[in-house]
């Protein structure tokens, strides 16, 4: 990626062995904060209203501490969770600038359709895609990359009370310098045989050159190595010289001079990683910035002169360091929920009405089709219905004549039911959402399966003359849980076009695009269910009257009808403001400030 500074950043990969060992210990970490949790649900029991509502809160977040885990500690920690802060990676946007909360979000929320496939899509697109992406990654525009500005074994700088200046020029070539820094750095790893027979060969290569001041090798070679090391930090280093051995070495006296200016920026740089730039104190930040703009220029030379490509990875990682610290996102206030809830989440699904459309169709023709089927043909419900709804279609007539409803549950099972209830939709939206990454093949699975499974129940309690008293039970939480399934879906086929009909964009930018659609679509999905399954768990698994759970069902659909109205208005407004600027460009031909 290129730098504000028009500097260009070669970020390493994060490759799959790292990044599944840093989900196990994350998968590690959850599962430690976990176990007190569920010890103090089994704990608090159902014996009062407080433990039961406290059993219905910790069963939420165990059912999606996973999502939250990722989410909050990317989103909201640079991207990086305790695993990848172990492990020495973290997210960031394609772009190299630190992942946002929205991108974090959408990224892991498509864990639905990995966990489905026990892991091996992620997998697998992380072996074949050439930056290591695994779905999360294509649909959010992130990757994943390595972290730390890694310390270089280049020798210290010049000591106080040596004279760099006047020892003349280098004596070795690049390579036999090379070579020799090699040889002594590896020497203690080396037999004592092999040592004796390295040493004296190299000594003898060059004695010929640099006469001999000690009768052990392996004292002359480090001798030769210092001394060479003085040369090329001099200001003869840069003398092209005739004679063998004797070369241009403006790399080595780049290095030198700010090797010193190099670690002190990434000493800083490491602070700020570990606190943020609250690790600066306010003066400091400004000295910090013309810093990062130095080493980014630094980066541009050592590439002109020449360096080793591992002292060009260091520039690049100090400079990724630099760039992290200086261009993320800045605000870290209050999220502005209200809004979001209220005019983006239904406003996008407004926008995406005709996706939202072919799930709904894709959702109630195969309802239709196996109503049809079971009223046509009533022996296949053994076949083809769950046993258990063939029972309770069975036993409809005795349990209404009883006033029981259908999966009426008692006063004090019904919190823990809706939070169940609630886990349960909210998983199978985002498995269709999910599905739109297989080039929506699931979301069509998803949506035809639930389909089919609602027409087929309502065909056998019909069969036996109790389809109202199944859907007395629906009728409560239906409207709003249906429409989260057609939303869900139609978020999963804005993904599905990205990949099979980009248009004029390239599949990455129209993911990335249609990615950020899809997950405002999911927010509205989510404070659907909400709703949905609170009304599940309290009214529709309750005693109350049809006639009550009616009326419920049309107040859900009047607020359903002003939920997205909020959202019609809000982009109608948006266009009536975009309108007049559009005007004027066209009349001036310039964009108006």
């Amino acid at each position: 990626m290129e730098t504000p500074e028009h500097v260009e950043v070669r970020f390493e990969l994060a490759g799959l062995g790292s990044r599944a060992a840093a989900a196990i210990t994350d998968v590690v970490l959850i599962s430690l904060l976990l176990v007190p949790l569920q010890i103090a649900a089994d704990q608090l029991g159902l014996k009062t209203v407080l433990g039961r509502w406290a059993s219905a809160l910790i069963y939420l977040l165990l059912s999606f501490a996973l999502f939250a885990y990722y989410i909050l500690f990317e989103g909201l920690n640079r991207g990086r969770t305790p695993g990848k802060i172990l492990l020495g990676i973290r997210v960031v946007m394609d772009t190299g600038r630190p992942i946002t909360l929205a991108a974090a979000a959408l990224r892991n929320l498509v864990r639905a359709a990995e966990y489905a496939g026990l892991l091996l899509p992620a997998a697998l697109t992380m072996l074949l895609h050439r930056s290591n992406k695994r779905l999360g990654d294509l649909a959010a525009g992130t990757i994943v990359v390595r972290d730390h500005a890694t310390e270089w074994g280049l020798a210290p700088p010049a000591r106080a009370g040596e004279d760099p200046v006047e020892v003349g020029p280098p004596e070795l070539s690049e390579e036999e310098f090379r070579l020799l820094d090699r040889l002594l750095a590896r020497l203690s790893d080396l037999t004592p045989e092999v040592q004796v027979r390295m040493t004296v060969e190299l000594a003898r290569r060059f004695e010929t050159r640099v006469p001999r001041r000690t009768t052990d090798p392996q004292e002359y070679l480090v001798a030769l190595f210092d001394e060479e090391r003085r040369k090329r930090r001099s200001r003869f280093a840069t003398r092209a010289a005739s004679g063998a051995g004797r070369t241009t070495v403006t790399a080595e006296r780049f290095v030198a001079r700010k090797q010193d200016a190099w670690e002190a920026f990434r000493r800083t740089a490491a602070r700020i990683e570990r606190a943020g730039l609250r690790a600066l104190a306010a003066a400091e930040i400004p000295a910090f910035a013309a810093r990062y703009r130095e080493v980014a220029a630094d980066l541009a030379r050592a590439r002109t002169y020449g360096v080793s490509p591992e002292v060009v990875a260091y520039l690049e990682r100090l400079v990724a360091a630099g760039h992290n610290a200086l261009y993320r996102a800045r605000s870290r206030g209050r999220l502005p929920i209200a809004p979001y809830v209220l005019r983006d989440f239904p406003a996008a699904v407004v926008e995406s009405w005709r996706y939202v459309l072919v799930a709904c169709l894709l959702f109630t023709i195969p309802a239709a089709v196996g109503y049809a089927v079971l009223r046509e043909r009533p022996e296949l419900a053994e076949e083809i219905a769950p046993p258990v709804m063939v029972s309770r279609a069975e036993q409809a007539a005795e349990r209404q004549a009883r006033g029981i409803g259908y999966a009426q549950a008692e006063n004090e099972d019904r919190p823990v039911l809706a939070s169940w209830i609630i886990s349960n939709n909210i998983m199978v939206c985002l498995a269709a959402l999910a599905g739109g990454l297989v080039v929506g093949v699931l979301t069509v699975l998803s949506l035809v399966y639930n389909g089919l499974s609602l027409g087929v129940g309502f065909g056998v309690f019909a069969n036996h003359h109790a389809a109202g008293y199944l859907a007395t039970f629906i009728a409560g939480h239906g409207v709003l849980e249906l429409t989260a399934v057609f939303v869900s879906g139609g978020a999963g086929f804005r993904l599905a076009q990205a990949l099979v009909a980009p248009g004029d964009l390239t599949r990455k930018d129209a993911l990335v695009l249609q990615g950020a659609v899809a997950l405002r679509m999911v927010g509205s999905v989510v404070c659907l269910l909400t709703v949905a399954g609170a009304i599940e768990g309290l009214v529709s698994a309750s005693d109350a009257a049809p006639a009550y759970k009616f009326a419920v069902s049309g107040a859900s659909a009047v607020l359903l009808v002003c939920y997205f109205a909020s959202g019609w208005a809000y982009l109608r407004g948006r266009a009536g403001a975009a309108a007049p600027a559009a005007a004027a460009t066209a009349a001036t031909g310039t964009t108006p400030r």
